[in-house]
């Protein structure tokens, strides 16, 4: 079976769309290119499917790669049997590979194996064999002993700890366990003794239990976390019954068999020294790739949400970066985030100079015409927020809005903030990223390690690899929905676009800070090491306003650009007409297969070719509400249950979603509160009521409102 064959079951799609997907990956073609300029070959699976076979093709060639180093060195050993040949070739997960080769696999030295070197395997496949005697056990053992194995007891115990191994490593007994525990194994969880845990984080695991298949992956990572810190020990019970039918599927004593016993002996030795053991290591790690592969999937829907945020154009923006000894930072920024003015004001303790901080902020804001204030959520911001407040009072023609500002202070120390910024020192640089994300969230934030803008769970506690390489697919794939300005764009924006990488973006910024601005799409091939297939992949994620072409604003492949002029021409129009000229002259002509035949392309890249005529280079962003803006501050006191208020998604997770309603904490909306069907993401508006408020423990109870 092929890997196209093995795949399309699993995702519920033609055997044919996967066939196509997996030779344009490897032809070199990137995820978004193929989502968006391939939809003929694909038969216009989208991006997430597409990112779904590649995540399975890859997989399946790891297992495939892996099952031809087993054969081969299972063949070197001379022990592959065409039986166990075709065993390992019908193998579908790499776990039933390990079973499989188990007993072939180089180990260190062990109990069996130093029985084998004393001469005692034959004894051992008597005991296997239940060889029926009628000679007693000891007197079969009676011909083994020799001056390293004394006694036939010893030769006895020497069998047993071969037959005990063999009985670990038979991949029937290991699949059957595996499987009885994953049902019915039970995870018990206590306090350590004397362990701290000052802040009673793991209070709700002191002593706890679940089957393992009702645990929830936040849990397991919770206990796997109180584990690693030594304030949790975990053990785990597997019911006797389950590992006496596992070892029985492939191991039964004969009671005609006077070596019946031994063998008895040698399972129960296996089953509680080898072989629980193992499968308690295999559940628990099953276990935690399961939740960590949860928790990525987690970060990223919040990452694509948090990334997603429309951006607040056309607002001239003071941002505050607030603190308590050191100031709070300000910078103005104009609506292109260029940096107008900055200033370092002292409202809180210890200077307490409030006053003056006030009236320095109302000059800026009747200065430069400030229509936005963006202040950040870290240290002193609930005090800086109460400060704006009352500006707010002074100044009505201004609102504020809370921004994350999670990683903020990794860019402003980096490379990149200081060749961006390189007359700010590195505090001011952090009010200015604090500004800009609400301006262009998008732009802003692929500065940023995506690790490090703090809307996951458990982050530090996942496979790194596997998270760094999640959460770069997503900004990977937020970036090409949007498009870039390619005159405007950072290299680190540039960084994302399908083909381009950082060597060839920091080309592009090179040639253009050297040539000045490109003045149409094709000017793009001078770039050093921008060759043909580069181009291919991304040209049309890159954008030219008020450039030569007008096509090149839009999301139209330069491929696609002789059908797109021939289609104006149909309806009498050029490539410089408006969009209002082109909705209207376009009103009366349908993206048909006819049409599309006529002009030898695919109806779903007619149908794009329709669509961005009308609305060329279309920010999907435009269609998600605007952040909330504020012009008052609420406290925890304020709050009484029923009160009902607008709120702002900050974090999904498993148990809920924590939302921002404008005071110092935010309130969590439980799971039981969210309608079925009903999907959260970060960003997201939405109206909630206060259930519950506990001021000693800083937390906010929400409901929702129909």
């Amino acid at each position: 079976m092929t890997h196209a064959e093995q795949i399309a079951p699993l995702l519920k799609v033609k055997t044919t769309q996967v066939t196509a997907v997996i030779e344009l990956l490897d032809h070199g073609n990137t995820i978004p290119f193929i989502a968006r300029y391939r939809k003929e070959a694909t038969g216009s699976l989208d991006e997430e499917q597409i990112r779904q076979i590649s995540d399975h093709l890859a997989r399946q060639r790891s297992l495939e790669e892996r099952r031809q180093t087993i054969l081969n060195t299972i063949r070197e050993q001379e022990k592959l049997t065409p039986e166990l040949a075709a065993q390992i070739q019908a193998a579908g997960t790499l776990t039933e590979l390990e079973d499989l080769y188990q007993p072939y696999k180089p180990k260190r030295r062990t109990r069996a194996s130093v029985a084998r070197e004393r001469g005692l395997e034959p004894l051992a496949n008597l005991i296997l064999a239940q060889v029926q005697s009628g000679q007693t056990a000891v007197e079969l053992a009676a011909p083994f002993v020799n001056d390293e194995v004394p006694t036939p007891e010893d030769a006895l115990a020497g069998a047993r700890d071969i037959v005990a191994e063999a009985v670990s490593d038979t991949a029937v007994v290991r699949h059957t366990l595996r499987d009885k525990t994953m049902q019915y194994g039970t995870l018990h969880c206590q306090k350590i003794e004397d362990a701290k845990d000052e802040r009673s984080v793991y209070a709700l695991y002191y002593d706890f239990q679940s089957r393992f298949d009702r645990l929830k992956p936040y849990q397991i990572l919770a206990i796997n976390r109180g584990e690693t810190e030594k304030v949790l020990r975990i053990t785990i019970e597997i019911p006797e019954r389950d590992w006496i039918l596992a070892v029985r599927t492939g191991f039964r004593p004969d009671r005609r068999s006077p070596l019946a016993e031994q063998l008895q002996l040698a399972m129960e030795d296996a089953a509680h020294r080898l072989l629980i053991p193992a499968i308690e290591r295999d559940v628990r790690r099953t276990l935690t790739e399961t939740a960590e592969t949860h928790a990525i999937h987690v970060f990223a829907d919040n990452l694509r949400g948090l990334l997603s945020q429309p951006p607040m154009a056309g607002h001239t923006v003071l941002a505050i970066d607030p603190a308590y000894r050191t100031g709070c930072k300000t910078a103005v920024l104009d609506p292109t985030g260029k940096v107008l003015d900055t200033l370092t004001i002292f409202p809180h303790k210890p200077q307490n100079r409030r006053d003056e901080a006030l009236k320095a902020l109302a000059l800026l804001v009747q200065r430069r015409g400030i229509s936005l204030i963006a202040i950040g959520n870290g240290t002193a911001s609930r005090e800086t927020e109460q400060l704006v407040a009352d500006l707010t009072r002074q100044v009505h023609s201004v609102h504020y809005l809370m921004v994350n500002e999670a990683g903020a202070s990794v860019y402003s120390a980096s490379p990149l903030a200081k060749a961006e910024l390189p007359d700010l020192d590195v505090t001011l640089r952090g009010a200015v990223s604090i500004g800009r994300r609400v301006q262009d969230p998008l732009a802003e934030l692929v500065k940023i390690d995506p690790k490090s803008i703090g809307v996951g769970l458990y982050q530090h506690d996942v496979n790194q690899k596997q998270l760094s390489e999640t959460l770069t697919g997503v900004v990977e794939s937020v970036v090409n929905q949007v498009g870039v300005d390619v005159n405007t764009a950072s290299p680190a924006l540039l960084t994302y676009i399908s083909g381009i990488g950082p060597k060839l973006a920091k080309s592009i910024v090179e040639y253009r800070d050297e040539h000045g601005r490109f003045h149409h799409r094709e000017a793009l091939k001078k770039v050093h090491g921008l060759g043909s297939k580069a181009f291919e992949q991304s040209a049309g994620f890159l954008r030219i306003r008020d450039g030569e072409n007008p096509l090149d604003a839009s999301a139209i492949h330069p491929e696609s650009y002789g059908v797109a002029t021939e289609l104006l021409a149909r309806v009498s129009l050029k490539p410089g007409s408006t969009p209002a000229q082109r909705e209207q002259a376009l009103a009366g002509l349908k993206p048909t297969p006819e049409l599309a035949a006529e002009l030898n392309t695919g109806l779903p890249t007619l149908q794009d070719i329709f669509q961005q005529l009308v609305r060329p280079g279309r920010d999907p962003r435009e269609d998600l509400p605007l952040p909330i803006l504020r012009s008052d501050v609420l406290s925890l006191d304020d709050l009484q249950p029923g009160m009902r208020l607008n709120g702002t998604v900050r974090n999904v997770v498993d148990f809920g979603a924590f939302i921002d309603i404008g005071v110092k904490q935010d309130g969590l909306l439980h799971r039981s509160q969210i309608p079925r069907r009903t999907t959260l993401g970060v960003g997201d508006i939405v109206e909630v009521a206060v259930l519950s408020v506990d001021k000693e423990r800083n937390r906010i109870g929400l409901g929702w409102v129909e």
